[in-house]
């Protein structure tokens, strides 16, 4: 077995939109290719979306790196942070607000869900 991965965004891509639950503006798709993971903890890849906002409520730690786009995340507590291409950032467990991208963005991801 392996012990080095490439994370290019080459891995099969999964279409979805965003539940209509969830979505505050617009009707925003999104794209994930995961390009590995390991024991349903940590999860590695590539995202992207179109423009649009919706409510995230995070259980999960996620570090971010922007490659094309913006997007700016406002957490219920009234805080806002916009990120564009060439940013990067971590959000952690309990971060509750709002994901809204203002430039169709694409952005590579770890997540750890424990």
């Amino acid at each position: 077995m392996t012990k080095l991965h490439a994370v290019r965004g080459e891995a099969a891509p999964e279409f979805e939109p965003i539940a209509a639950e969830r979505r505050v503006e617009g009707a925003p798709m999104t794209e994930t290719r995961l390009d590995y993971r390991l024991d349903n903890t940590i999860y590695v890849g590539e995202w992207a979306a179109d423009v649009g906002a919706w409510r995230v409520d995070y259980e999960e730690w996620e570090f971010c790196h922007v490659l094309e786009g913006v997007c700016e995340l406002t957490s219920d507590a009234g805080e806002t942070q916009r990120f564009h291409a060439g940013d990067s950032f971590v959000i952690e467990p309990g971060f509750v607000g709002v994901w809204r991208v203002i430039a169709p963005m694409r952005k590579r991801f770890v997540v750890r869900t424990s």
